[in-house]
């Protein structure tokens, strides 16, 4: 990248946190020395690399200790919503502690849950089958890797619908290990000990429009091309997804794109075939 190049790129970017708090580096995170070949759209962390492996429960920050898919659920929410002081959010689980709750609290009007609180602590305790809050008393909610272990997925998407406002927004996060949606074959848990109910596939998202969204499968530009019947193969594959079922049963048109190789490749969001999040809308 050339000087001039470097400074036009540099000046954007302070302008867009200027107009979008969300996007400035927190007050105590101090870029590492060069090269800076990735950044953390949390803190605003850079630094010559994550620590881990190229994994969506890995690539770790230093700085605030998000994995690869925290940052791509926040690079999301950023994205797809416009920022407002007032913005109502509210997190179920979050994996990151008190430093990130800070922040977010700084920058909307930040609320977060838990369900048994075994793993994570939330300022208040919500199931989602049965949410104890009002009809249309939320903008946002981010829910990442929540869902599958609610045994009534229905009712848990009905519920997140009703507390929605008209125009609200619900990005969700699963494992999509798979093509298609089926119960784990044999009990299964994750790193919580949390019971798994459902290995979620593509069909989730049909399964979110029954219940009165608009919704898309948000990707990497990578993810996207190879859908649409680009480069099928990836150089190395991790056991646990099964891509070649992911590739032959994904929708292309029911994908949008928003991170380009290049920010991909700065975040860590790769391989590519780790990184989807279901942007669910409720119709204004």
């Amino acid at each position: 990248m050339g000087l001039l190049t470097s400074a036009v790129t540099g000046a954007r970017d302070r302008l867009g946190a200027r107009r979008d708090p969300r996007r400035a580096a927190w007050p105590n995170v101090t870029p590492a020395a060069a090269p800076r070949r990735v950044a953390c759209c949390i803190c605003g962390w850079s630094g010559p690399g994550f620590e881990g492996v190229a994994h969506c429960e890995s690539s770790t920050c230093p700085a605030c200790g998000s994995i690869a898919r925290d940052r791509f659920l926040y690079h999301c929410f950023v994205r797809r919503t416009q920022w407002r002081p007032d913005l109502r959010v509210l997190e179920t689980s979050p994996r990151l502690g008190a430093d990130y709750r800070k922040a977010m609290a700084r920058r909307v009007d930040y609320l977060c849950s838990d369900y048994d609180e075994r793993a994570h602590r939330g300022a208040i305790t919500l199931d989602l089958q049965a949410i104890d809050m009002a009809d249309s008393s939320l903008d946002v909610v981010l829910s990442a890797h929540v869902l599958e272990h609610v045994p009534d997925t229905d009712r848990a998407l009905y519920e997140l619908h009703r507390v929605l406002r008209p125009g609200g927004h619900l990005f969700l996060q699963v494992p999509l290990l798979q093509g298609r949606t089926a119960p784990p074959a044999e009990p299964e848990y994750h790193g919580d000990d949390t019971l798994v109910y459902w290995r979620f596939g593509w069909d989730l998202t049909a399964r979110i429009r029954e219940q009165g969204f608009a919704c898309t499968a948000l990707v990497t530009h990578d993810l996207y091309r190879r859908a649409r019947g680009g480069e099928a193969t990836w150089a190395s594959v991790s056991p646990e997804f099964d891509v070649a079922g992911i590739l032959r049963t994904v929708r292309p048109d029911d994908l949008t794109p928003v991170a380009t190789e290049r920010v991909a490749r700065r975040a860590r969001f790769e391989p590519s075939y780790m990184f989807v999040t279901w942007h669910a809308s409720r119709p204004g």
